[in-house]
């Protein structure tokens, strides 16, 4: 399943923006704990694609010369990435005329027994400080439109009860701030770290997605002021509704 805009998955944009330098980020790779492989890339870009049920378990993949011209990597690199996730479980591969790679019916039963709570607490970490300085170095300066759509995003996810879609419109919404704030280069940037944190941590309960959004709600409001001190402290108060 490719979009209509030819990339793998709703995240990635035509080109490559210039990285913001709100945290010393030099490049759209560069992630903490050694950074991704290109064996990597591919594992965190399904599983996002997975969060974001642009493919779900049972569906084909694209063919791993597709993967490669959207991921920006070798074709022999996708295909031994895709080996793995099969031999983990991940995926299935099918011979025939119907055959291909397919997303596991068991995707989230073999996801759970892959958690690694210390990585994950890294990557979370992580992810917090990218936030807080992209809300630093943008506050009171994002245009009316972007704060528009995350705003729809953020009544998308009161309007609904369906966990799946409030695990989903709350990953869309931290692609969106990313490029709201940073551009596509730092989406493309966000998208490496939220797929490598979906094969890390399950997937956000209910009643804490509940308590994330008015997060969401709160900084909106807050950059749409330009109270960047304000707007960092709703950005600190996500992250601690998720651990409680």
């Amino acid at each position: 399943m490719v979009n209509a805009a030819g990339k793998f998955g709703p995240y990635n944009q035509p080109g490559s923006a210039p990285t913001t330098s709100v945290i010393g980020v030099g490049h759209a790779r560069a992630l903490p704990l050694g950074g991704q492989s290109g064996s990597d890339l591919v594992r965190s870009r399904i599983a996002l694609r997975v969060r974001l049920q642009s493919v779900r378990p049972g569906d084909r993949l694209p063919d791993s010369g597709v993967l490669a011209e959207e991921l920006g990597i070798g074709e022999i690199t996708v295909r031994r990435a895709l080996e793995g996730m099969c031999q983990d479980g991940l995926l299935d591969r099918r011979r025939g005329r119907a055959g291909g790679t397919f997303v596991a019916q068991g995707w989230d039963t073999v996801v759970a027994l892959m958690r690694d709570a210390e990585e994950a607490a890294s990557l979370d970490a992580f992810h917090l400080l990218l936030e807080c300085g992209l809300v630093a170095h943008g506050s009171g300066e994002v245009p009316a439109e972007r704060l528009d759509q995350l705003r729809a995003l953020v009544e998308d996810l009161d309007r609904t009860d369906d966990p799946a879609l409030m695990a989903e419109l709350e990953t869309r919404f931290h692609l969106a701030l990313a490029e709201a704030l940073g551009g596509a280069g730092i989406r493309e940037f966000a998208a490496d770290l939220l797929g490598r944190l979906c094969l890390l941590l399950p997937a956000p309960l209910p009643e804490a997605v509940r308590e994330q959004n008015r997060c969401h709600a709160e900084l909106l409001t807050e950059l749409g002021r330009g109270a960047t001190e304000a707007a960092v402290q709703a950005v600190k108060a996500h992250q601690r509704s998720r651990h409680r």
